[in-house]
């Protein structure tokens, strides 16, 4: 018997595909059972939800993350389909809080980085985009990247070891906060899925998926 739902991870975080014929409460039914089965494989996360087969309305978009919450540690953050306008709702409302966050702190970059480019904040900073091989950032700060990190980090530059670094998608060649290092590698290799934190715990960094709601929590001065 083919199954009716079908987990896949993806750069986002994940797509679950939903068997279009099947009927919506066996389909409920099943994912709630696949996503406990699979809790221990997926641990405690936040992450994107891509939502394949078959078309939902509202009312059971609804159903289907609270099946996923309500059966794993899984914390959903957005949802993420073809629908142009809210793709372009969304983009406008993260836009939005993030330009609120920048006259807040004034640390603020929206761009991809490349090899050879180097970032540097007198505080923490935020930045909107991409952080490719080659590319560094340093800040005396926190280090909070809304895409991939696949270059090199230092925070907290001015010996602070209480900085963290979070990233969407963290395979980084090297993370350094305050004195303490920690060199991936020359391609780098992916810590995790979805959002990624990096910290100094017991003088050594450690990662760890990021926690819900921590982006409040963080000091960004």
């Amino acid at each position: 018997m083919r199954s009716t739902v079908v987990i896949k991870g993806n750069r986002s975080g994940m797509s679950v595909y939903l068997d279009p014929q099947a009927p919506f409460e066996q389909v409920l039914e099943d994912v709630e059972k696949k996503f406990r089965e699979s809790a221990k494989f997926w641990g405690s996360v936040q992450m994107a939800l891509t939502i394949e087969g078959r078309k939902l309305s509202a009312a059971e978009e609804y159903q289907v993350v609270n099946a996923i919450t309500g059966s794993s540690q899984v914390e959903i953050l957005c949802l993420i389909d073809q629908d142009g306008e809210r793709i372009r709702r969304c983009e406008k409302a993260l836009n939005e809080k993030l330009m609120e966050l920048s006259a807040q702190t004034g640390q603020f970059y929206k761009g991809d980085l490349n090899r050879g480019d180097c970032l540097e904040s007198e505080s923490s900073v935020v930045v909107i985009g991409d952080v490719h091989h080659g590319a560094r950032i340093i800040a005396k700060g926190n280090v909070v990247i809304l895409g991939e990190l696949k270059g090199s980090v230092f925070a907290g530059a001015a010996g602070n070891q209480e900085a963290v670094v979070v990233a969407l998608d963290m395979a980084p060649v090297q993370i350094r906060i305050g004195d303490i290092s920690s060199r991936i590698g020359e391609k780098g290799r992916r810590l995790g899925r979805g959002p990624m934190i990096a910290a100094v715990e017991d003088q050594a960094i450690r990662t760890r998926p990021m926690k819900k709601n921590f982006l409040n929590l963080l000091n960004f001065n």
